[in-house]
Parts: C-alpha cells; structure tokens; sequence
C-alpha cells in the first residue's frame, strides 16, 4: 500500500494477485469481483491513513454505499497481479464518492475496470453521520 497525489487528494494504491476462484467460466475475472476488489483497497485506504477497521467499528461508525458502479475495461487473468487506486473525488456532510482504476502496476495505461461508489457515513446510532474530521484527515479530504 503506497500514497501518491496531491495534498489533499491522497490517492491509495493496492495489490492484489488475481486467484483461480475469482475466475468466471470464461477463465478471465468476473465482473462482480472487482467490487471485491474495490471494497479491500478502501478498507486499504483507511488503514494507510491510520485509521483500521477495528478502530471504526469500537467507535460504532459505519460505511454504507447507496450507490456502486464499474466500466469493465480489459481482461485480467488467473496469476496477474492488479493494482486498484483509491481516491475520494467529493465529499459532503456525511457522504463521499470515491473513485477506483484496477490497472496493470506495469503498465498503468492498461486498465482492467474503474469504479464509483457512494458511502455515507453511519454513527453509532444507526443513522447518517457528520464525516469525522479524523476521516477526512486519513483520506485527504481535510
């Protein structure tokens, strides 16, 4: 897991090797397993920036999407490895859209899927939330 960007947009970058269980009857990745994909380089994400999950569920925050998205680019195969990059692009009171690229680490022109989603922030009380500022800090939208 690696940061780059700019300040105040920190982009996160993630690896993941591609398993033959992911692979649909065609012997390339599912679609549906990007979402995994994208899912681990947010969870990822929040841990580079130093906050883990175990920290925001003790506290009773949690992350709902209410909305998800992918354009399905290339084929990836059994054995290849992905880099996912992971970026807030907005942000709001209590929601943000954040954007992934599953792409070859060795050749970042070639893009396997890039994604969307929409999360809102929950606290303890099971209802939308405020970000807190410690979120905005750790994902570069402070």
């Amino acid at each position: 897991m690696q940061r780059r960007g700019a300040p105040g947009r920190r982009e996160f970058e993630t690896r993941i090797r591609v398993r033959g269980y992911e692979l649909d009857g065609f012997g390339h990745v599912n679609h549906a397993v990007y979402f995994n994909y994208f899912e681990v380089a947010r969870y990822d994400a929040m841990l580079a920036g130093g906050l883990p999950l175990e920290e925001l569920t003790a506290r009773g925050w949690g992350v709902h999407l209410v909305h998800a998205e992918a354009d399905f680019k290339r084929e990836a195969f059994l054995g290849q490895e992905i880099m996912v990059t992971t970026k807030v692009v907005a942000a709001r009171s209590s929601s943000m859209t954040i954007e992934h690229v599953a792409m070859d680490p060795d050749r970042p022109e070639t893009v396997f899927a890039k994604g969307r989603v929409e999360a809102v922030w929950i606290g303890p009380d099971k209802r939308p939330m405020r970000i807190p500022p410690e979120v905005r800090k750790a994902l570069g939208f402070d």
